[in-house]
C-alpha cells in the first residue's frame, strides 16, 4: 500500500452520495387550477372528475413537486437523519473510520481468514525463539544458583534457604532473558501484518509468500532499536542512581532513583505510541527505513492517546489470556520441581505455557496494529478509497 501523500491534512470527508437537489428547497407545488362546478377538467379524460393518480387535484406521494424526498435538498430542521451508502466491506472490516469494537472484532476476523499463517508462522516463530531463551535462561540460571551457593556456603544451610536459592536463580535467569523476546515479537508482528493486510480485501497470503519477502531485516533492525533504546535509558538512569549512593547523596539517589523511575517509566510508554505503526509501515509502504519510521512517528500525531487506549486495552486482554495459560503452566512446574528436585524440568514446562501463551498473544496483537495503521490512514489520508479501487480491481 502507497501512501498519496506523506502526512495527510485531515481525514477525508463522508459526503452524501447524492448531491444537493435540482429543486430549490422549500419549492412549493403549483396550485391545482379550481375546475368549473361541475367537476370538469380542461386536462382530464371526458367530464366526469378526473381518477386519483391523473390530471392536476392531488399529486401523489414521490411525484411531481410538492416535497422533496428524503435524502435530496435542504430537509426541515426536524427531519430525520438522511441515509448513507453503507461503506464497502470486502473483507474482515468495512473500509471507513473503525471503532474500538471493530478493531478489537476485525482482529480475531484476521486470525480466522488465514489461521495458517497467523498461527502457524507464529507458533513456529515463538517455539524457536523461546527455545532459544530457555537455553539461555538455564545458563544464566546456573550461574546465579552458584554465585548464591557460594553464599550460602558462610551460613548455616536450611532447606529454606535451598528453595529460595532454586526460586531467585531461575526467576532471575528468566528475568534477565525476557528482553530476547523483544526483537522476535516485533519481526513476528511485522510479518503477521502482510496476512492482515490481504484479509482487509478479502483475500488470503500463503505462508512462503510472507516469509520470502526481504523487508524482514528492516523489522529485525527496528526490533534491536527497541531493544537498544530502552536498555540505553535504564542504564543512564541507574548509573545516575549509583554514582549519586557512591558520592554519599543518599537523599538526593532516592529522589532520582523515584522520580526517575517514574519518569523513564512514561517515556517508555511515549516512545510505545509514537512507534507503534513503525511495523506496519515498515512491511506496507516499501520504503527506506529511516523515512519510514519518520513518516509513521508523524502517522500517529493527533491520534496518540487512541492508538495508547486501544493498544493498552489490548494488552490487558492478551495479558489476561497468557495467564490462563501461565498460571496452569506454573502450577505444574511447581510441582514437577517439588517431585524431582529438578530446576531444568520447571524451566521447560514454563516454556511450554510460555510458546502457548505468546503465539496467541503475538497473534492478536499484531492483527490489533495492522488495522490501527489502516484505520490512521483511513482518517488522515482516504485509504479507505484506495482499498476500495483495490478490492474492485481483485474481484
Amino acid at each position: 500500500m502507497t501512501s498519496p501523500q506523506d502526512d495527510g491534512s485531515g481525514p477525508v470527508p463522508w459526503a452524501h452520495p447524492a448531491g444537493p437537489s435540482a429543486d430549490a428547497p422549500g419549492t412549493a407545488a403549483p396550485p391545482s387550477p379550481p375546475g368549473p362546478a361541475g367537476g370538469t377538467d380542461a386536462g382530464a379524460w371526458g367530464q366526469p372528475s378526473a381518477p386519483a393518480g391523473w390530471g392536476q387535484p392531488s399529486t401523489p406521494p414521490g411525484w411531481g413537486q410538492p416535497s422533496a424526498p428524503p435524502g435530496w435538498g435542504a430537509p426541515p430542521a426536524d427531519a430525520a437523519p438522511a441515509w448513507h451508502l453503507p461503506a464497502l466491506q470486502p473483507g474482515i472490516i468495512p473500509l471507513r473510520p473503525l471503532g474500538l469494537g471493530e478493531v478489537l472484532d476485525g482482529a480475531i476476523r484476521a486470525v480466522r481468514a488465514n489461521p495458517a499463517v497467523m498461527f502457524g508462522l507464529s507458533a513456529v516463530v515463538v517455539t524457536v525463539a523461546v527455545a532459544l531463551q530457555t537455553l539461555v535462561q538455564l545458563y544464566v540460571s546456573g550461574l546465579i544458583g552458584a554465585a548464591l551457593s557460594d553464599l550460602e556456603l558462610t551460613s548455616t544451610v536450611s532447606s529454606t534457604d535451598t528453595m529460595l536459592v532454586e526460586m531467585l536463580s531461575t526467576s532471575g535467569g528468566q528475568a534477565l532473558t525476557l528482553p530476547l523476546l523483544v526483537p522476535v515479537t516485533s519481526v513476528l508482528t511485522g510479518l503477521l501484518i502482510v496476512s492482515v493486510s490481504r484479509s482487509v480485501l478479502g483475500q488470503r497470503v500463503a505462508l512462503r509468500e510472507v516469509w520470502r519477502t526481504r523487508r524482514v531485516w528492516l523489522l529485525v533492525g527496528f526490533g534491536l532499536l527497541q531493544l537498544f533504546v530502552p536498555f540505553l535509558l535504564v542504564a543512564a538512569w541507574g548509573g545516575a542512581v549509583v554514582a549519586l549512593v557512591g558520592a554519599g547523596a543518599d537523599e538526593a539517589a532516592l529522589v532520582v532513583g523515584l522520580v526517575g523511575g517514574i519518569a523513564l517509566g512514561v517515556v517508555l510508554v511515549w516512545l510505545t505510541a509514537r512507534t507503534l505503526l513503525v511495523p506496519p509501515a515498515l512491511m506496507l509502504e516499501g520504503r527506506r527505513f529511516w523515512p519510514t519510521v519518520a513518516r509513521a512517528w508523524r502517522l500517529t500525531r493527533g491520534s496518540f492517546w487512541r492508538l495508547l487506549g486501544i493498544y493498552l486495552l489490548s494488552n490487558l486482554l492478551v495479558s489476561v489470556l497468557m495467564y490462563l495459560f501461565l498460571v496452569p503452566a506454573s502450577v505444574v512446574a511447581g510441582l514437577v520441581t517439588a517431585t524431582t528436585g529438578s530446576d531444568d524440568l520447571t524451566v521447560f514446562v514454563s516454556a511450554f505455557g510460555q510458546v502457548v501463551g505468546l503465539t496467541l498473544s503475538t497473534t492478536f496483537l499484531a492483527a490489533v496494529v495492522a488495522l490501527l495503521y489502516i484505520d490512521v490512514r483511513i482518517r488522515r489520508e482516504g485509504l479507505d478509497l484506495e482499498l476500495a479501487r483495490a478490492a474492485t480491481g481483485a474481484a
